[in-house]
C-alpha cells in the first residue's frame, strides 16, 4: 500500500479516502497530523468510520481531527474551523475526503483564496 498524498503546500497535503492502515504510512512519511473531512458513512457502510481511523492515527503517533463537511458546500464556520486546525495542529498535516478535492477547497477558502 502506498500513501496517495498530493502536496498543496510544504505543510499540507491532501488525499482521497484513507483506510486505518494508511495512518502508519502517514506517520512513516513524516506527517504529524491528520484531518478527516469526510462524514461517516457518506460512501456507504464499507467506509471506515472516523473512530476507526482516529484509533489507528493515535496508535501511529499522529494528531487526528474529524471535521466532516458536505462535498458541495462548506460553511463559513467550517472554513474557519479548518483554518484554526491549520494554525494549531503539528505540521505537516495530511487532510483527506472522498477524492481530496473537498480538503483542497477548504484550504483555498481558509487561506482567503
Amino acid at each position: 500500500m502506498s500513501l496517495p498524498a498530493t502536496p498543496v503546500t510544504p505543510e499540507l497535503s491532501v488525499a482521497p479516502q484513507l483506510e486505518p492502515a494508511a495512518m502508519q504510512l502517514a506517520a512513516e512519511a513524516g506527517f504529524r497530523s491528520v484531518i478527516n473531512n469526510r462524514p461517516d458513512f457518506e460512501g456507504g457502510p464499507t467506509q471506515p468510520t472516523s473512530a476507526q481511523i482516529e484509533a489507528a492515527a493515535r496508535a501511529a503517533g499522529l494528531e487526528y481531527r474529524h471535521l466532516p463537511v458536505n462535498g458541495a458546500y462548506q460553511s463559513p464556520q467550517e472554513i474557519a474551523q479548518f483554518a484554526e486546525l491549520l494554525q494549531t495542529l503539528p505540521k505537516p498535516i495530511l487532510a483527506f475526503c472522498r477524492s481530496g478535492a473537498r480538503s483542497t477547497k477548504l484550504f483555498v477558502a481558509a487561506s482567503g483564496g
